[in-house]
């Protein structure tokens, strides 16, 4: 992986942190991830007419990700009605990398080094370190809330595979093509799910946060089209691990901007994620 791809995918990571962080600010979790879905989709729109649409290789991909896309916004919106940001958005994103690389080394042939292993397990062991003790009070932890962090884990790894393989699939330099036809396709499907789940009620509840709903889908847009992109280029459980270091700039949102505790265990954490992201880049 080049120094350009490991960077840009940093960058990804700080963005997805950043429009996970918009929907735990408001009142209204299924509302403002209705909207920011519908914001990524509008974002996206205009995409077709610079990017065209991906070859036809990568659309059984492209459809089964859309699917997955659903369930990962609603377990996502059980987390954050029940938990701290810098609680369950860990659980949710730091599950995820050892799932993703035993998917591919068994799945998808993509076989990574021993120093590789073994930053992708300590950032793994630090992201749930920091979810599990570097939050509130764990008496007041929610069992709810973990097993939606949990399950949104397993989407998580769902889409980062089947993603990884459609992005290939798409034609060479199409990456972005998939991108945009991905996230068109996720707005009028989580909106049916928004109506399905609040009635017609969801609609006046966005009208407040219209505003958040655009910039967390913009960000959201930037950072899963980096992360695509980056997929084509390096192995796809390596770009998956990287990408969790969002859980960093989460922490960081969750303790300068939503009140959440600075802990020494927060500290360690930070440094296990860091640790494992030197030896990734090494391998």
């Amino acid at each position: 992986m080049s120094t350009f791809v490991f960077l840009s995918v940093l960058f990804a990571a700080a963005c997805h942190a950043g429009w996970n962080a918009s929907i735990k600010r408001t009142l209204d979790p299924l509302a403002t991830t209705t909207l920011i879905a519908l914001g990524a989709g509008l974002v996206a729109l205009p995409g077709f007419a610079i990017v065209g649409f991906p070859q036809a290789p990568s659309w059984p991909w492209l459809i089964a990700s859309i699917v997955i896309h659903l369930f990962y916004f609603a377990g996502l919106i059980e987390c954050y009605r029940f938990g701290d940001l810098g609680q369950v958005y860990p659980i949710a994103r730091g599950a995820a990398p050892l799932m993703t690389a035993t998917v591919t080394t068994f799945y998808v042939g993509e076989l990574l080094s021993a120093s590789g292993w073994i930053g992708i397990v300590m950032l793994a062991g630090g992201v749930l370190l920091l979810s599990l003790k570097g939050g509130r009070d764990l008496a007041k932890l929610d069992r709810r809330a973990v097993g939606a962090a949990l399950f949104t884990a397993v989407t998580v790894c769902a889409y980062s595979v089947v993603d990884g393989i459609g992005g290939r699939a798409a034609g060479p330099g199409l990456s972005v093509a998939y991108s945009v036809a991905l996230f068109v396709g996720i707005a009028p499907v989580v909106l049916a799910y928004g109506l399905a789940r609040n009635g017609m009620a969801v609609i006046p509840a966005m009208k407040p946060y219209w505003k958040t709903g655009l910039i967390g889908g913009a960000l959201a847009v930037a950072s899963y089209t980096i992360a695509i992109w980056a997929m084509t280029l390096a192995p796809i459980a390596v770009v998956a691990a990287l990408r969790e270091t969002s859980v960093l700039f989460g922490a960081l949102i969750a303790v300068l901007f939503l009140g959440e505790p600075l802990r020494r265990v927060r500290i360690i954490a930070a440094l296990m994620i860091v640790a494992g992201l030197v030896l990734i880049r090494l391998a």
